[in-house]
């Protein structure tokens, strides 16, 4: 299970915590790598999240994990009453403020640090959650996911985009070789944090992806769960509802 990884292993920190240092320490950098690691591809991926998100009309979304606020602000486009971005790391909540504002979506996009494990919000809040990225960093994965399914509302739709394994040849052997070799040179080049890319490659190698994720969801309480894989299964869309 991902909550087994940790960023430095040699550190008497929580997984939480270790993160939390971890993203405060390449905020800088997060929004340039993702581009280049990606190839940009990413961009597409958070324009079909928005997609589907859009077909339930929400009024008020969360965005777990939301970073420097890249699926809040495209998320926008829904044109709800409200978003809150919520984050663990306050380098890059920082990061997503700025853009927020560059935006001019300060009224509409409210960035807040919290803890997707104990989320400050009452029952039945939201009509859509959305997780970009960010489950797999989750320290104990059910519990962050009971969370969600408690602030989300019934008939709310929760949905996820996560990295995963491509299970076809030769694009399985390519991702391996990828995420262990290039991905880690490449955050190192640009980050000063020369653990962390390695980090996030190892932790999306043993997330449970596909069926497995879609129980987990399932065993949480989720309904009508299915899992969509991006570009030959490097990503995949999962979406569920409550």
């Amino acid at each position: 299970m991902s909550e087994k990884i940790k960023p430095y292993k040699d550190s008497e920190l929580s997984k939480k915590e270790q993160v939390t240092q971890m993203f405060d320490n390449i905020s800088g950098t997060y929004d340039g790598l993702n581009r280049v690691i990606s190839f940009g591809i990413d961009i597409r991926w958070r324009k079909k999240v928005v997609a589907i998100v859009n077909k339930n009309n929400p009024k008020k979304i969360l965005d777990i994990a939301t970073g420097t606020g890249d699926l809040a602000i495209a998320l926008a486009n829904t044109k709800p009453e409200k978003i809150i971005g919520l984050d663990i790391s306050p380098g890059m909540l920082s990061i997503g403020e700025k853009k927020v504002a560059e935006e001019n979506l300060s009224k509409t996009i409210d960035m807040m640090l919290g803890d997707s494990e104990d989320l400050p919000f009452t029952d039945n809040e939201f009509d859509a959650i959305t997780v970009s990225y960010g489950v797999r960093n989750f320290e104990n994965l059910e519990k962050g996911l009971s969370e969600i399914y408690r602030v989300l509302k019934p008939g709310g739709v929760f949905v996820v985009l996560e990295t995963s394994v491509p299970t076809k040849t030769p694009f399985k052997q390519g991702y391996h070789f990828y995420t262990k070799n290039i991905m880690p040179i490449i955050g190192k080049l640009f980050s000063k944090d020369k653990t962390a890319y390695a980090y996030l490659s190892e932790s999306a190698n043993v997330f449970p992806y596909g069926e497995n994720f879609n129980n987990i969801l399932k065993k949480i309480g989720f309904i009508d769960v299915e899992d969509k894989p991006q570009t030959m299964g490097v990503s995949t869309i999962y979406v569920a509802m409550k």
